[in-house]
């Protein structure tokens, strides 16, 4: 419901939340699209109307564009465009939880395995991170999960792996807990929002089980389907992410999104040092 960034989020999704000159969820397809995917399924709820115009056509402007010789401009837009038939739109009518929101798609998804992304988490990183976790889900054929190292008293705002045997970027887990009490995590390893999972965890997720929160957690279905058979494995992806569902988040990835731009960098980098100087001067 992205209550964290009201009174913005009141009237914009906050999938929209524009991130220097994108929205965030055009990030998460940019980086889907880069893994080879082609078909895209959106779970959604009231009040996100304009998060499906966004990936429509947009006729007017482009014949704008294309006649005053926007040519740049063009392609830019052209690349939000999703073909009919590449995206589906399902509705999530209440905030059940991320293992809900993945079961609500369970028909269109079927017997494949299937990726999930969520666009709260932006990665920065010179190979896309579902990129390499293809890589790593071809090589384990079992679930992959992107994990990152977190203080130990940040632990209980994620879900942790229980690691079986720790093989560099890949771990193999034992189970994951979502969001532990402090000081009972099983390890420092946390699962951020990527993940490849088996249709076993769909048939987990059939079961609607509730767990943390009340809400119906996916880490919890990734669990049992571990203990049906289906390994789990934890991937250390290559990049920096950066949590843009918090406002300190969202900052932080506008400046440094903004500084990797080079018609940005030096007005910014300038800017900043300014700042920075300023309150140097008055302390």
């Amino acid at each position: 419901m992205g209550t964290r960034f009201l009174p913005a989020t009141k009237s914009v999704p906050k999938e929209i939340m524009t991130l220097v000159d994108r929205p965030l969820v055009q990030y998460a397809i940019d980086e889907a699209r880069s893994a080879g995917i082609k078909e895209f399924i959106f779970v959604t709820s009231r009040g996100k109307g304009a998060l499906e115009d966004y990936f429509d056509l947009a006729p007017q402007l482009e014949q704008e564009l294309r006649k005053k010789g926007k040519d740049e401009l063009l392609q830019i837009l052209k690349s939000t465009n999703m073909d009919s038939g590449e995206i589906a739109y399902l509705r999530q009518h209440k905030p059940l939880g991320l293992g809900h929101a993945v079961w609500c798609a369970r028909h269109l998804i079927a017997n494949e395995p299937f990726a999930v992304l969520l666009p709260d988490d932006v990665i920065a990183a010179d190979k896309p991170c579902l990129a390499q976790m293809v890589e790593a889900f071809e090589e384990t054929q079992g679930n992959v999960v992107a994990a990152m190292e977190v203080p130990e008293d940040k632990a209980s705002a994620y879900g942790v792996l229980d690691i079986k045997e720790d093989m560099g970027r890949i771990v193999s887990t034992k189970g994951m807990v979502e969001k532990p009490a402090l000081g009972d995590a099983p390890s420092n390893l946390a699962v951020i929002g990527r993940y490849i999972l088996t249709p076993k965890v769909l048939q987990k997720l059939n079961k609607k089980k509730t767990g943390a929160g009340g809400e119906i957690q996916l880490t919890d279905a990734i669990a049992a389907a571990r203990e049906d058979g289906d390994e789990v494995y934890g991937y250390r992806f290559e990049g920096d992410r950066f949590d843009c569902g918090s406002k300190a988040g969202f900052l932080q990835a506008t400046v440094s999104f903004a500084l990797a731009r080079e018609e940005l960098r030096d007005d910014l980098y300038r800017y900043i040092s300014d700042i920075v100087h300023a309150r140097k001067a008055a302390q």
